[in-house]
């Protein structure tokens, strides 16, 4: 049994403590929304009051937290995993942050005798919940070899990409890639139904053919249906590809088509589907074709 703390406990990481804890493993967690950690907590997760609390006592710590701010205040802080955890302690930043980031807590961590690995992950609210997770890992290969037993319980597809921040950008290819073919997919829901033709019957034949993808597979229903219960939210996308246009600069190379469904994920942001997931990237393609309903 492997005390695990887990820092960030909601759509994604909460499904996520919750198969460490049916595997045996002791969980602390904490949370900035208190209910979060109470309704784990009857499942026989430790709650902590604060992350120095989830962090102190753990072999490992895994932080699932929306953006970069958050992850640099939850590692560096006074009361933070950098300040508290025990040399030795493995930190694993499974959010989806700015590479830089990864890096710049990896050097601090090394100072303070603990380990860092940048490990994002894709496959949403559904993958988190089924424990079929696609995991990128950035960092040492020592530290890889030691978290896989807990990735394989949240994940189907774990792959060491590199160094730490390889993670990061990776995932940041991952994102684009997602993005660009819900607009697409979008846009084929758009010509299908301006055609007279049925966008249901239209998908199910994609998705048996050469187009088919993921997102077809997961998604193309609840578009038709113009249903957009948030699985993950525009706002979180948008802040993706503001990563995926900076790691391209910072690359020196050229994203085109990063940039403009970048533009449309914006434009979804600005409509006021911020809350929607990403899918509704559907009603940005239905806005420039004069066919908004």
């Amino acid at each position: 049994m492997t005390t695990v703390g887990f820092v960030g406990l909601g759509i994604m990481g909460a499904p996520m403590a919750s198969h460490l804890l049916a595997a045996g493993h002791r969980v602390v967690g904490f949370d900035v929304h208190r209910p979060a950690v109470d309704r784990l907590a009857a499942t026989g997760l430790v709650p902590a009051d604060r992350v120095a609390d989830a962090a102190r006592s753990a072999d490992i710590v895994i932080t699932m937290l929306p953006d970069h701010p958050q992850v640099e205040q939850v590692a560096f802080g006074a009361d933070g995993i950098l300040a508290t955890a025990r040399p030795g302690t493995l930190f694993i930043d499974m959010s989806t942050i700015r590479p830089e980031t990864s890096v710049a807590v990896a050097r601090a961590a090394a100072d303070q005798g603990i380990q860092v690995l940048d490990a994002p992950v894709s496959g949403g609210e559904v993958g988190a919940k089924q424990a079929t997770l696609s995991i990128m890992v950035g960092g040492g290969e020592p530290d890889v070899a030691a978290a896989r037993p807990l990735f394989e319980l949240l994940g189907r597809t774990v792959v060491h990409v590199g160094g730490h921040g390889a993670g990061q950008v990776v995932k940041a290819a991952n994102q684009l890639v997602v993005a660009g073919i819900l607009a697409l997919v979008s846009e084929a829901i758009v010509l299908l139904e301006g055609s007279g033709v049925d966008a249901k019957a239209g998908l199910d034949v994609l998705a048996g053919g050469l187009a088919a993808n993921r997102v077809l597979e997961l998604k193309r229903e609840s578009m038709v249906a113009r249903e957009f219960r948030p699985g993950f939210r525009i706002d979180l996308h948008h802040k993706d590809m503001g990563i995926v246009l900076a790691a391209g600069r910072q690359a020196g190379v050229a994203l085109p088509v990063a940039g403009l469904v970048a533009q449309l994920v914006a434009a979804g942001r600005a409509m006021g589907h911020g809350g929607l997931d990403h899918s509704a990237l559907l009603t940005v393609v239905e806005q420039l074709s004069g066919r908004a309903t």
